[in-house]
């Protein structure tokens, strides 16, 4: 039985993707071919595509042979108030990655990734963020949603308390946290550290392009209608169905997809929510040990 013994948690729009590609071309190391299993976070609203037990879960690694890491990436494993605790039961000897991007520019890129996922329906990113309230309490919630909590903006900002619970979980040591600045200015630094980190030869090298570009929906019409197809699928298909169902809706999505840069963020808005998150980002600047005051200015 092969088990995974890292995990890349989170948060999104942070570089998981980028990262999951790096490792996934390294010799020693296994990933599985799809990102993103949710296995573990029991609190979240989410049915996972490709492992619904834990015989399914393990599957997904069976071919991963004597490769000498094995893991996977999960973004809503980071938010998950239950999923640090729940892999540290199933792997107490887990390493843990965690990537984290300044608040505001991670929340408005999440929101246009929910919105071309249809997980989002909200007009505006400020529409968005006034609607967390209602979302709460369970109104105006999209019906092709695959989880609500991805709608909790300023809860998946409120990064100390998630880093927190990963540290207390596996100690310090085997939490390797990674900035999306440090990411940009240097790639190659990072993954070297990277693989450092989880003990395999630090030497290989990798293409290091650009993943994950800005997209935009052609027909909202038919974006919502395959969306919500997908989402109600979930809930009855399961195995060679299901995969099925996701792939003729991946290949709808890509017809109906251009690629284009996202609108930029209101200098106003962004002001305004950078002052909020201030003191946030400063108290995880104090857990970091690192001088995040820059993911503040509002002088732009």
């Amino acid at each position: 039985m092969v088990k995974p013994n890292f995990f890349i948690v989170g948060a999104p729009k942070c570089g998981t993707t980028a990262l999951y590609r790096y490792l996934s071309a390294h010799p020693d190391i296994f990933m599985p071919g799809r990102k993103e299993p949710h296995f573990f976070g029991s609190d979240l609203e989410h049915v996972p595509i490709d492992a619904r037990s834990l015989d399914e879960y393990l599957a997904l690694f069976a071919p991963a042979g004597d490769k000498k890491r094995v893991g996977e990436a999960s973004v809503w494993y980071l938010v998950s108030q239950t999923a640090a605790q729940e892999i540290a039961a199933f792997n107490p000897e887990a390493r843990i990655i965690i990537m984290l991007r300044e608040p505001v520019d991670m929340l408005h890129s999440l929101y246009h990734h929910l919105l071309y996922s249809g997980s989002e329906t909200e007009p505006t990113f400020e529409a968005a963020l006034a609607a967390e309230p209602d979302r709460r309490a369970g109104r105006r919630l999209p019906p092709s949603r695959r989880r609500r909590q991805s709608l909790y903006y300023r809860e998946i900002a409120a990064y100390t308390a998630q880093v927190e619970r990963y540290f207390d979980a596996f100690g310090r040591d085997a939490v390797h946290v990674i900035l999306f600045d440090d990411l940009k200015r240097d790639a190659a630094g990072m993954y070297r550290d990277v693989l450092a980190f989880l003990e395999v030869d630090p030497d290989f090298r990798v293409d290091f392009k650009r993943v994950n570009e800005s997209r935009r929906i052609r027909s909202w019409r038919l974006h919502v209608a395959y969306s919500l197809a997908f989402r109600r699928s979930m809930d009855y298909l399961r195995g060679p169905a299901l995969h099925a169902m996701r792939k003729g809706t991946g290949i709808l999505r890509s017809l109906n997809t251009a690629h284009a840069p996202r609108p930029p963020l209101d200098p106003e808005l962004r002001q305004r929510l950078r002052r909020e998150f201030e003191p946030e980002v400063m108290r995880l600047g104090d857990l970091l040990g690192r001088d995040l005051s820059h993911w503040c200015a509002t002088d732009e």
